[in-house]
């Protein structure tokens, strides 16, 4: 699983393709896409187009050489529904199958998170999903599906996570399990850029403020989804291996943490 990968998050249709095209040709690896996007057709035939394309694709890259993410749009207690919803998934993207498919949520209750839960893991064993994980699953929303004795076991589970909402809770909880966390959100949309550690940091490591918040998340060894539909920025953003933030740096933006949440938080769904 890339450790940096392009979220896909607000962007229409023809922004994923052109953002896509521009990642891969920068170094990107892996896309995080979901059905509420509403973008996995493009997106899909973004990264087919590029693989055929052997004046763009100059490394030979292959399908398995590229991960994509879906998400379920909606958990449900009918098996049926959700079996439906991934084959509909894996048709739209058009790459044969989905790498990593989430859980996006655990709105819907108990029920339903198991139930759609045995969806993912019937999609797994036919082939259709290579991985299954979760997205913005609280400490109890773990706790219950690996108390449910998974035949697979979730691999990820998708937070927002930056220095200013650092959810140590979930992340012990992540660890534990063996799942690894991604960060989605990790610049946290920008609403910190101009917070005074952000720029004495990145004045100090010759980085933009984006740059610092990838490292930070690099560093606690995150699945990292930083989302741009700029070409500039994308690159930008993926740039963070010349430079290392020390052990007191880190210290002081972990103790940024004020639990920001910058667009919803269902972690504590019933």
């Amino acid at each position: 699983m890339p450790q940096i990968q392009l979220g896909l998050y607000m962007m229409s249709g023809s922004e994923a393709a052109r953002s896509v095209r521009w990642a891969l040709q920068a170094g990107y690896r892996g896309f995080d896409g979901a059905q509420w996007y509403c973008n996995e057709r493009e997106a899909g035939k973004a990264i087919r187009d590029f693989l055929a394309d052997t004046s763009l694709n100059t490394a030979g890259l292959k399908r398995e050489d590229v991960h994509f993410t879906s998400k379920l749009r909606d958990n449900s207690t009918s098996y049926d529904a959700v079996r439906k919803s991934i084959r509909k998934s894996v048709d739209a993207c058009g790459l044969g199958y989905i790498d990593l498919f989430l859980l996006h949520s655990p709105y819907g209750g108990r029920e339903a998170r198991l139930t759609s839960w045995r969806a993912v893991e019937d999609a797994v064993q036919e082939g259709e999903v290579r991985m299954a994980g979760v997205s913005n699953y609280g400490v109890r929303h773990i706790e219950e599906l690996m108390e449910s004795a998974p035949r697979v076991a979730p691999v990820a589970n998708q937070i927002e996570v930056h220095p200013f909402n650092t959810q140590t809770a979930i992340r012990e909880a992540c660890d534990k399990h063996g799942i690894v966390v991604e960060a989605y959100a990790p610049l946290a949309r920008g609403m910190r850029f101009r917070h005074p550690a952000i720029v004495r940091l990145a004045k100090k490591y010759g980085c933009t403020p984006a740059q610092l918040m990838v490292r930070w998340s690099f560093q606690h060894e995150f699945v990292t989804l930083p989302k741009s539909a700029k070409q500039d920025r994308l690159v930008a953003n993926a740039n963070v291996g010349g430079f290392e933030i020390s052990e007191g740096d880190m210290r002081e933006m972990d103790g940024l943490d004020e639990g920001l949440v910058t667009d919803w938080d269902p972690t504590d769904a019933p």
